[in-house]
């Protein structure tokens, strides 16, 4: 996988699975620019970028759900980068909680950074997107096709996430664009999998539940990346796909319960449930 001359964008690039994404494409030689809310870990990150091996590693500070915020920091990698050759949409928010004890605002929170976040990170990339051979991917997650108690609000969100993906790949795949989604799998050291399974024991019960016997890597997400990202994967467009050891085959189960358990435990004594 050899990415020396191509520009990379990821937005949400600074920290977790996403960094992970951002330095194998570093590593691969290319163009490397990362965005997200703290300019603190954007500055953490060129360095490390840097250290990888990226050709060149820029990055700005934006919130996804300031549209143009993010139409000014997309036009400005492009100014300094050029023409960009693939896009990794993976600005997430996510916390465990019932849909009758959430506020409205609570909701909507985790639809503006997902959602909204995403059609205002590939809306303002469109203009600037390498035209053919342009790739974007959205990580997206379970809960976009797996319900999960304490989750409505991700899972109304990472939907529309799925069906971003699938719409724009019938609108842009003519122009040469293509899009597709990841959706990672529970992967090890992460903010993602503590916040799901924040025990010990909760983590070795869904370890249990991995077919391929373990939990994943930031490298399995990003190698994933790395092929749709490449000529290997150019007719590949619209597609969903799981880097998950085959868990998602079993649906939420065990873990969907125990996240409803354990947010139904943390109520207070006599308090009536949704």
């Amino acid at each position: 996988m050899d990415f020396s001359g191509k520009t990379v964008v990821v937005v949400g690039g600074t920290s977790g699975i996403n960094r992970g994404i951002a330095e194998s494409f570093a590593r691969a030689g290319a163009a490397v620019a990362v965005a997200s809310r703290s300019q603190a870990k954007v500055d953490d990150t060129i360095v490390a970028l840097q250290e990888a091996g990226a050709a060149k590693a820029i990055g700005r500070a934006f919130d996804v759900r300031d549209p143009a915020l993010v139409s000014d920091g997309l036009a400005w990698f492009a100014a300094e980068l050029g023409t960009i050759d693939v896009l990794v949409s993976g600005a997430a928010g996510n916390f465990p909680a019932l849909a009758a004890d959430m506020s409205v605002n609570a909701f909507k929170t985790v639809v503006d950074i997902d959602l909204m976040g995403t059609i205002h990170v590939l809306k303002a990339a469109y203009p600037f997107m390498s035209r053919p051979g342009g790739s974007i991917i959205n990580i997206s997650a379970p809960q976009a096709f797996l319900p999960y108690e304490g989750q409505a609000h991700v899972c109304a969100a990472k939907a529309g996430v799925d069906m971003i993906t699938r719409s724009l790949s019938l609108e842009w795949s003519p122009e040469g664009i293509r899009i597709n989604s990841v959706v990672p799998g529970y992967i090890e050291d992460t903010e993602g999998a503590r916040r799901l399974a924040p025990t010990q024991d909760a983590l070795e019960m869904v370890r249990r539940n991995i077919p391929l016997g373990r939990l994943g890597t930031k490298d399995d997400v990003a190698n994933a990346c790395l092929f749709l990202a490449s000529d290997l994967a150019t007719y590949i467009s619209g597609q969903i796909l799981s880097v998950d050891g085959a868990l998602y085959q079993r649906g939420s189960g065990q873990l969907g319960q125990m996240i409803g358990d354990m947010l139904r435990a943390a109520r207070p004594a006599g308090e009536i449930e949704g």
